[in-house]
C-alpha cells in the first residue's frame, strides 16, 4: 500500500490535531482538520496555528490539493477558509453537512440567506468515493454516529479518522450531538477495523489519561480492534450502545460548541456582517 509522508501540528488549547499529508514523490498535499484559534472571552480570532501549518506546507515547497474537514467540528473553528486563501486547494467534506446544515440552521435560525446545500465547499465527497493526492490513492468513507457527516478519509495506508476514535486507552467520541447515534457509530467503527491492521490512524484529539501523560496523535486498525477499551474485538454492540449512551449523559457540552457549529457548518466562513460592518454569533438559549 502507498504510504504518504504525514505531519501533525497539536493545538492544545483544543486538543485538536491537525495533519499535512502529501505524497513525497510529487509534493502534492492535503491538508486537514485545520484550526482557527479563538478567544471565547473575547470574541477575538488569530491564525497562529494555522499559520505553522502553512509554513511548514512552504518550507517544504508542497502544492496543496484539497483543504478538508472530516466533519463539522463542535470543539475548535476551522481554519480551511484561510488555509485555501493561502496555500490553495479546494475545500472538502463529506456530502452529508446538509444534514448538519438543515439540523444547526433551524438552531441557529439562520435565515433563508444561509444555504443548506453544502455550497459553501468546493467539493462534497460521497461515501466510497476515489481521489488522489499526488499520485497516491485515496478513497473518502462515510463513518457517522459522532455526526451525520463525519467522514474517514484514507489516503494510501493513512486513515484520518476525525473524531470516531481515540487512542485505545481513551476510547470513542461521543453521539449525543444532534444527528449522533450510538448504534451508527458502532457500526461504522467496524468498517474502520476492516481496513488491515497495519493501517495507520491519525487522530483529530487525544486528552492523556491517567496511565498515559503525553499527547499521542496516531495509532493502528490493529491496535484499536484488539485494545479500544470501548469497542475492542468482540465487543456487542448493544454493550457498546449502552456504554456509549450512559456515558455521554454525563458529559458537559463541549466550551465552544455554539461558536463552532456556526462557523464551520458554514465552511469555517464566519456569518455575514450586519449594517455596523461587524460579524455576530448567537447564543440560543435554552435550547442546547
Amino acid at each position: 500500500m502507498q504510504r504518504p509522508d504525514v505531519k501533525a501540528f497539536f493545538d492544545e488549547s483544543t486538543n485538536t490535531f491537525s495533519y499535512v499529508v502529501w505524497d513525497p514523490a510529487t509534493r502534492k498535499a492535503a491538508v486537514i482538520d485545520s484550526v482557527l484559534d479563538y478567544d471565547a472571552v473575547s470574541g477575538r480570532t488569530h491564525r497562529d496555528s494555522a499559520n505553522a501549518l502553512v509554513d511548514f506546507v512552504k518550507a517544504q515547497a508542497l502544492e496543496v490539493e484539497w483543504v478538508i474537514d472530516t466533519h463539522v467540528h463542535a470543539d475548535h473553528l476551522s481554519a480551511a477558509p484561510y488555509v485555501q486563501s493561502v496555500l490553495g486547494g479546494k475545500l472538502a467534506i463529506g456530502e452529508h453537512i446538509r444534514d448538519v446544515q438543515e439540523t444547526f440552521g433551524k438552531i441557529f435560525n439562520a435565515g433563508s440567506d444561509f444555504a443548506r446545500d453544502g455550497s459553501q465547499f468546493d467539493h462534497l465527497f460521497k461515501d466510497g468515493e476515489h481521489y488522489r493526492v499526488g499520485t497516491i490513492e485515496a478513497v473518502a468513507m462515510h463513518t457517522p454516529g459522532h455526526t451525520p457527516a463525519c467522514m474517514t478519509h484514507l489516503i494510501g495506508d493513512a486513515a484520518f479518522v476525525g473524531d470516531t476514535l481515540f487512542m485505545p486507552d481513551y476510547g470513542t467520541a461521543r453521539c449525543d450531538f444532534p444527528g449522533g447515534d450510538a448504534r451508527t457509530l458502532y457500526r461504522s467503527i467496524q468498517r474502520i477495523f476492516a481496513l488491515p491492521d497495519d493501517t495507520r490512524i491519525f487522530l483529530c484529539h487525544d486528552y492523556k489519561t491517567s496511565d498515559r501523560d503525553t499527547f499521542v496523535h496516531e495509532t493502528t486498525v490493529g491496535d484499536e480492534r484488539r485494545s479500544n477499551i470501548h469497542v475492542r474485538e468482540g465487543t456487542d454492540e448493544e454493550a457498546f450502545v449502552r456504554m456509549r449512551r450512559t456515558r455521554d449523559a454525563t458529559l458537559s457540552m463541549p466550551r465552544l460548541l455554539l461558536p463552532s457549529v456556526q462557523v464551520n457548518m458554514r465552511a469555517g466562513q464566519f456569518p455575514p456582517a450586519e449594517a455596523n460592518g461587524t460579524s455576530y454569533l448567537k447564543i440560543p438559549l435554552d435550547t442546547m
